[in-house]
C-alpha cells in the first residue's frame, strides 16, 4: 500500500469513527437531514474534536456535492454573507490598534480582520479528499466569478489558501513517458489544452520516441491527478513551426544528439487552480533535470501559441480612432476575412508584409491596463525570465491557431544567465526584452510608404503604452 493511500484510508477511518459519534444511535439519520448547511458551517468552525471535525466537514463537502446548480449559488452566497470577517471584533481591534501599536496589537487586527470562511475552508479540506473537493468548489467559483462583484473576495480567500496549499515544496515532478499508468495516460489527453491529442496513437507518438519527454507537478493530496505537465521535443535548431515537432513523418533523432530542448505544450490540468502559478517552477525544474540527464543541451527555449493576437487585431481594425494602421494595412488586412487566404501564396506575402510588425507591436508596445504585456502566455513566460527570440508566421495552421492567432507562433528563449535580468526589466521597468530580429520589425516602413512604423507609434502613444 502506498504512502498516499495509508493517509486516505486513515483519514476516512478517522471520519467515519467521528460520525458515529457525532450523530449516535437513533439521531444519526435524523440530525444529519435537519440541520443546514449553515448551521453545519457554524458547528465546524465551533469544532474542537479532530473526529467529529472531520466528520461535520465530510458532512458538508457532501451535501455540497449533491447540491444542483441554484443550491451551489446559495452556498457560495452564504460563504460570502454569513462567515466574513467579524465586525465587532474588527472595529475593536482597530480601535485598540488605533492606540496601542505593539506587536500583539497588530496580531489580534490580523487576526480580527480575517474573514471566517477562510478558517472553514482550512477546516473543510480535513475532510476525505477534502483538497479535490475545494479545488472543484473553486472551480464552480470561477465560473461564477463574473456575475457578482462578492464573488471576487470569495475567491481571494480560495487564492490565498491554495496558494499556500499548493506550494513548491508540497509538489512532485514526475516524468510522464508510454510506461506510466494507463490512468494518469488519459488524463494528459484530456487535459491537453495547447495542441489536441487525437488518441493513444498520437500520445504514443509525443511521449514513445527517444526524443520526447514529458513532464507533470503532482499533489500528494490530489497523488493521480496532475495539476499542470509540459511536453518537450529534443532537436538539433530551434524549429519554426508545430508541424516540425509534431509531424509523424519528422527525422527522430537520438536524445544525446540533442541540442535544443523545446517547451511545445504546457497545460494546466485544474481550472479549480487557475491564477494558482506553478508554471514556472515546472519549466525551471525540467531544464534542471534536462541538463543533468542531457549535458549537450545548450538552448531552451518555448514554441508558443499567442491566443489573444488575433482578438486584438480584430479590435484595432473595428476601431476608426486606431491611426496606426494606414488605409493600405487595412485593405491589406481584409484578407484575412477570407477562411482560404493562407493557401493563396501572393496573399500570404501580402499578408505576412502587414502582419509581423502589428505582431511586433502587440508584443513590445501595448500593454494591459495594468501595465503587462497583453498574451496570457507573453506574461508567463516573459514574466519567467524568458526573451522574445523570433516571431513565426505561419508557424501553425490548425483552426484553432487560425482563429486564435492568423497562424502565429513564437519562440522564447531562457537563458540561463539572463532569466533574472530580464525578469527585473520587465517587473520594474515594463521592458519586454526581445532579439534584434524581433525589435527589428518595429521599424519597417508602414504600408503607405510614410514614416517607420515605429515613430509612428511613439509620436502616436507618446512613446509606448503603459
Amino acid at each position: 500500500m502506498s504512502e498516499a493511500s495509508f493517509f486516505t484510508d486513515m483519514i476516512q477511518s478517522i471520519t467515519d469513527r467521528g460520525r458515529q459519534l457525532l450523530f449516535s444511535g437513533s439521531r444519526t439519520t435524523q440530525v444529519a437531514a435537519e440541520v443546514d448547511l449553515q448551521t453545519l458551517c457554524e458547528m465546524l468552525l465551533s469544532s474542537r474534536g479532530e473526529a467529529s471535525g472531520m466528520a461535520i466537514a465530510a458532512e458538508i463537502l457532501g451535501r455540497w456535492g449533491a447540491l444542483e446548480s441554484e443550491g451551489a449559488q446559495k452556498f457560495l452566497h452564504m460563504l460570502h454573507e454569513k462567515f466574513g470577517p467579524d465586525t465587532t471584533k474588527l472595529d475593536q481591534a482597530i480601535e485598540n490598534y488605533r492606540t496601542d501599536k505593539s506587536s500583539s496589537a497588530v496580531i489580534a487586527l490580523h487576526q480580527a480582520a480575517e474573514p471566517r470562511r477562510q478558517e472553514l475552508l482550512r477546516r473543510l479540506n480535513h475532510a476525505p479528499n477534502g483538497t479535490a473537493k475545494l479545488v472543484r468548489m473553486r472551480q464552480q467559483l470561477l465560473a461564477s466569478k463574473e456575475q457578482s462583484a462578492e464573488y471576487h473576495a470569495l475567491d481571494a480567500d480560495f487564492a490565498h489558501l491554495f496558494g499556500s496549499w499548493f506550494n513548491r515544496g508540497f509538489l512532485t515532478l514526475r516524468p510522464i513517458d508510454w510506461s506510466t499508468p494507463a490512468y494518469i495516460l488519459e488524463k494528459i489527453i484530456k487535459y491537453e489544452a495547447v495542441h489536441e491529442i487525437a488518441g493513444w496513437e498520437e500520445l504514443r507518438r509525443r511521449l514513445a520516441p527517444a526524443d520526447r519527454r514529458c513532464f507533470a507537478f503532482f499533489h500528494p493530496r490530489l497523488a493521480d491527478e496532475p495539476l499542470v505537465f509540459v511536453e518537450v521535443a529534443l532537436t538539433r535548431s530551434v524549429p519554426r513551426a508545430i508541424g516540425d515537432v509534431l509531424d509523424e513523418d519528422r527525422e527522430q533523432i537520438n536524445a544525446d544528439e540533442a541540442t535544443t530542448a523545446v517547451f511545445y505544450s504546457i497545460s494546466n490540468c485544474q481550472d479549480g487552480l487557475r491564477g494558482i502559478s506553478f508554471g514556472n517552477f515546472l519549466i525551471k525544474q525540467v531544464v534542471d533535470d534536462l541538463r543533468r540527464d542531457l549535458p549537450r543541451l545548450k538552448n531552451f527555449v518555448t514554441l508558443s501559441p499567442v491566443p489573444g493576437f488575433a482578438r486584438w487585431l480584430a479590435k484595432a481594425r473595428a476601431s476608426a480612432a486606431d491611426t496606426l494602421l494606414s488605409e493600405a494595412i487595412r485593405e491589406t488586412l481584409m484578407l484575412l476575412d477570407d477562411p482560404t487566404w493562407a493557401e493563396d501564396e501572393n496573399r500570404v506575402v501580402e499578408v505576412e508584409r502587414v502582419l509581423l510588425p502589428l505582431a511586433a507591436r502587440y508584443f513590445l508596445i501595448e500593454r494591459t491596463p495594468e501595465g503587462r504585456p497583453v498574451d496570457p502566455v507573453a506574461r508567463f513566460h516573459l514574466g519567467n525570465g524568458a526573451r522574445l527570440e523570433r516571431l513565426n508566421f505561419l508557424g501553425d495552421r490548425s483552426t484553432k491557431a487560425m482563429q486564435q492567432a492568423h497562424g502565429l507562433m513564437v519562440n522564447y528563449l531562457y537563458k540561463l544567465d539572463d532569466i533574472v535580468a530580464n525578469h527585473e526589466a520587465l517587473a520594474q521597468r515594463g521592458e519586454v526584452i526581445a532579439s534584434p530580429a524581433v525589435k527589428s520589425l518595429l521599424n519597417q516602413n508602414d504600408q503607405s510608404g510614410s514614416r517607420p512604423f515605429a515613430q509612428i507609434m511613439n509620436s502616436t502613444l507618446g512613446g509606448g503604452r503603459k
